[in-house]
């Protein structure tokens, strides 16, 4: 369907992924709506698309809560009349092996990344069928979301797997029922982003993070600088590509394919018997 013209909402468009796809979509010409909680960085984010050529709406949006996301839509049609193209990118982690994850950790790490595309979903969805034309959904998922038994983010790759099963199944969906409206769910690894620290838009209590936890979380900070790293905007370049050639699995890169093929290969091996 192209980006020329069409209306695009990102949520968690402040920083990292979600403010990479915001330029990127205002480079391939279309109007964006930036959706984040942070709203300093939310304003700083729309001048840097402005910058990029687009038309630009920032609306402050917590994703964890379906009344926000209403109003994230209404802000969206008020301004543009429509929507085309919605991004579910929000995300956030805590950091902890899963006996010292507290039930509070649990619920806001499913809250933002799983609930915030349910939300997304249930505003935007009726949306898209209402207008009746083409609409494409990418939810961000993470390749944890199929690899998933990674060590000390237990909350967060529940709720990416989540997303993986949500867009596979709406994806089935749309296509029995012949809808133009596409669906794609972006799988990204190692990228410069700040989900590591996404702890300072937490709202009530803070994470009591081990050792353990506080280890792994600069190991993989640090992983995100090195080597076979990739830097938001060329996710979000690779990411539009993707959609361009219609394709549902977006993976951002491959420096994690080992640890997928020993998962896939022991899965196999189990069903096989």
């Amino acid at each position: 369907m192209g980006f020329e013209g069409k209306v695009a909402v990102v949520t968690g468009a402040a920083s990292g992924i979600g403010l990479g796809l915001g330029e990127a979509l205002a480079r391939a010409g279309a109007r964006v709506v930036l959706a984040d909680v942070e709203a300093g960085a939310l304003a700083r984010a729309a001048k840097r698309v402005e910058a990029a050529g687009g038309e630009v709406l920032a609306v402050v949006t917590d994703v964890g809560s379906r009344d926000s996301v209403g109003a994230l839509a209404e802000r969206t049609l008020e301004r543009f009349g429509r929507v085309d193209l919605l991004f579910n990118n929000a995300g956030v982690s805590t950091f902890n092996p899963i006996a010292n994850q507290t039930l509070a950790d649990w619920e806001w790490v499913l809250r933002v990344n799983l609930w915030g595309v349910i939300h997304g979903l249930d505003v935007f969805l009726p949306i898209f069928r209402r207008q009746g034309g083409p609409a494409h959904i990418v939810n961000t998922s993470s390749i944890a979301g199929v690899i998933s038994g990674l060590p000390c983010i237990g909350p967060y790759a529940v709720s990416k797997v989540g997303v993986v099963s949500i867009s596979e199944t709406l994806r089935i969906e749309l296509a029995q029922e012949g809808s133009p409206i596409r669906v794609s769910v972006l799988l990204p690894e190692n990228t410069n982003t700040g989900v590591m620290d996404s702890e300072r838009n937490r709202p009530g209590e803070r994470e009591t993070r081990s050792e353990a936890g506080e280890l792994f979380r600069t190991t993989v900070k640090a992983a995100f600088t090195q080597p076979g790293a990739l830097e938001p905007d060329e996710v979000a370049r690779r990411t539009l590509e993707a959609m361009e050639a219609g394709r549902f699995w977006i993976f951002s890169h491959h420096t994690m394919g080992e640890l997928l093929e020993a998962r896939l290969d022991e899965i196999r091996d189990a069903y096989r018997g």
